[in-house]
């Protein structure tokens, strides 16, 4: 078993909590504005379902949830 040099303790939990909080809030923020971007992207493009993929915690290309376009990506 590995040992950590910092311990997790309750009130290293309990000081956390708020960054926590915080970060649940600026994701919350991020994804709404990036449903808001997608319906945007639907009624200017036509496509059903179009979106912005992800993988592995980023976004890697667009596509629609059908699978009926190939994933364009623009890296």
């Amino acid at each position: 078993m590995k040992k950590y040099k910092i311990k997790k303790t309750k009130a290293l939990i309990k000081q956390l909590q708020p960054y926590w909080k915080e970060m649940e809030d600026v994701e919350n923020r991020f994804f709404n504005k990036l449903i808001k971007l997608e319906k945007k992207m639907k009624k200017e493009t036509g496509v059903e379902g179009i979106e912005f993929f992800h993988c592995d915690g980023e976004v890697v290309g667009i596509g629609n949830s059908s699978r009926t376009m190939e994933l364009i990506s623009f890296r």
